[in-house]
């Protein structure tokens, strides 16, 4: 009787080897693929196997001519050379005495040929075999080219396994395995087939960041599970899904799949996962798919797609994006300025600012300036504010561009105060300035340096930094205003608590945004409007300034409605230092 009937002593401990493989119901792997088709070649036989033996069962690693992926380990050859470690030849299986009546003859199958598969510290995982319609023999080369196959299998389970080529969360195939899965795609596929790949990503970095912290580092192993569970019961059937990131999950379609089917079906899989699971009230998943060609891309540019599609289908509150080369040129240009920015920053020569002049209404004088930000690159020329700034600001860079602007902004205001122009200068400041402990202290400190007063300086904040973390905020906002820095609400009328605002911050001044006043002199509504915030303004004890005044007849409304004062491209665009200088001395002297 084969020792198979009978387990041998350490049984447990090979099945716990085995487990720690994370081997057993893991999808289809090329790497071992190649050597399965290899051995049906070899031996011209129609059917080869990587069969691991479970505890009551023959699984299928990789299988050619298998549709089953595992039969019962009773009665099954591999089952034997597992337990007996050695190469296992069953000429007829027919006329076996063991294994006449058990599965594989019941099939067809008359031939049998197994190597074990044994580890580098002598345990057996199950067999690389061969199997035939018809009886046959095997020559001493057949048997060592078997047991050379044998080896190779073993030798890619121990390198995946070494490698980390297995998500220990998921048990799934990772981002190691991907790349080399995806290459030999390109080898074993004809160059230029267009085939479709989609990457499945669960939580955004902000909402996976929130429900850890409320939920801890569990919650996450729980949502990969909930994941896992759904794509191995229907994408997992037909494609491999890779675990590539912590909350990220790669496939590649199968041959023939069109694009619109394939989106569909990713839409409708979305769907159903989030009426099943609990995650979908504080995640949300999205789909990104990109279009490819066999050859000519790269693995690394298709995740990077990949992900840039998916990311899109999240910024867009879509569940599904399909990659497009429009969006990408964006991407990359954000990448590429955050990169070149950071250049700035660091070389004298790419930065400099430039001085909007703010008016009195009343008088006509020029009473201060709006220092703004301006790049030229050394090779593309002038980058629009509009594009940098936004993308600066969500960067770690917008706490040095901000310490770059004030200095800059202190060392001209006391070159101008020296001069015998001593007028006020206003500083744009982000959310994240105002989050920084030591923000006040370094503000007060620039002022004490250039010898300035702090009345000097003015820094112009938007209710939507406010937002950010309203109390911090408001504690550096006190301590700035009891340093006697001048504060301004910017933007005014476009946040979504300007009265609560305006009652509770240390505020002197009130900018309203130039959304208000572009064609207020055409618009009734607009003017009600207007006239409604100054004088709400006025009530709370803020001076009031209006952005955006380009013509003679704005400034004739915002006079009517006691507006303070005005700046605008009526009065002069940004300019340069001495270019603003030149502009206030000339208003000077024609109001003299």
């Amino acid at each position: 009787m084969p020792l198979s009937h009978l387990r041998p002593r350490g049984e447990a401990a090979r099945l716990d080897v085995l487990r720690k493989l994370n081997l057993l119901d893991t999808p289809p792997s090329e790497a071992f693929d190649r050597i399965t088709r290899m051995a049906a070649q070899l031996f011209g036989l129609p059917i080869a196997a990587v069969s691991l033996t479970d505890s009551n069962r023959q699984w299928f690693k990789s299988r050619v001519g298998v549709e089953h992926d595992s039969i019962p380990r009773m009665k099954a050859p591999c089952g034997q050379v597992a337990d007996e470690r050695a190469l296992l030849v069953i000429e007829d299986l027919q006329l076996d005495a063991c294994y006449h009546d058990g599965v594989l003859a019941a099939s067809g199958v008359r031939f049998y040929a197994g190597a074990p598969l044994v580890t580098h510290d002598g345990w057996c995982l199950g067999a690389m075999c061969v199997l035939g319609p018809s009886p046959r023999t095997i020559t001493d080369a057949e048997r060592v080219a078997l047991k050379d196959l044998a080896a190779m299998v073993m030798e890619q389970i121990e390198l995946q396994h070494a490698l980390g080529r297995v998500d220990a969360v998921s048990g799934l195939p990772n981002r190691t395995q991907f790349l080399d899965d995806f290459k030999d795609l390109t080898m074993d596929c004809p160059r230029g087939e267009h085939r479709l790949a989609a990457l499945v990503n669960l939580a955004s970095p902000e909402q996976l960041g929130n429900a850890m912290r409320a939920m801890g580092a569990a919650y996450l192993d729980e949502i990969v599970g909930e994941a896992v569970r759904m794509l191995d019961a229907t994408i997992g059937k037909t494609s491999t899904v890779y675990h590539i990131g912590a909350t990220e999950f790669a496939f590649i379609a199968p041959v023939g799949i069109e694009l619109d089917a394939f989106y569909a079906d990713l839409g409708d899989w979305l769907r159903q996962r989030a009426q099943s699971v609990t995650s979908r009230f504080v995640t949300t998943a999205t789909v990104g798919i990109v279009p490819f060609q066999i050859g000519p891309t790269a693995c690394a540019d298709l995740l990077r797609n990949l992900h840039s599609a998916a990311r899109h289908a999240f910024e867009m509150d879509r569940n599904v994006s399909v990659f497009s080369w429009e969006q990408d040129a964006v991407y990359r240009r954000r990448f590429w300025l955050i990169n070149e920015f950071g250049a700035a920053l660091e070389n004298s020569g790419q930065l400099r600012l430039v001085y909007q002049p703010k008016v009195d209404l009343d008088s006509g004088a020029c009473i201060g300036a709006e220092a703004l930000l301006r790049w030229t690159h050394p090779t593309f020329g002038d980058v629009s504010p509009a594009e940098f700034i936004p993308i600066v600001e969500q960067t770690s860079m917008v706490r040095a561009t901000t310490r770059w602007v004030v200095e800059t902004a202190l060392r001209q205001l006391a070159a101008w105060w020296e001069a015998g122009i001593e007028l006020q200068v206003a500083v744009n400041v982000s959310a994240v300035n105002l989050l920084e402990p030591d923000f006040c202290e370094r503000i007060v400190d620039g002022l004490r340096r250039h010898g300035l007063p702090a009345a000097s300086l003015a820094l112009e904040i938007t209710e939507s930094a406010l937002m950010k973390n309203p109390r911090l905020a408001e504690a550096t906002l006190q301590a700035l205003d009891a340093a006697g820095v001048r504060l301004a609400i910017d933007d005014f009328g476009t946040g979504y608590s300007s009265l609560a605002y305006l009652q509770s911050l240390p505020a002197q001044v009130v900018k309203i945004d130039q959304s208000f006043v572009r064609g207020i002199e055409r618009d009734e509504r607009k003017r009600s409007l207007v006239a409604a915030m100054i004088k709400l303004s006025h009530d709370l004890g803020h001076r009031v300034v209006a952005e955006g005044v380009e013509t003679a007849d704005v400034v004739d409304v915002l006079k009517q409605a006691d507006c303070d004062e005005a700046q605008g491209y009526l009065y002069a665009r940004p300019l340069a230092p001495q270019a603003f200088v030149q502009w206030v001395e000339k208003r000077a002297a024609v109001a003299a």
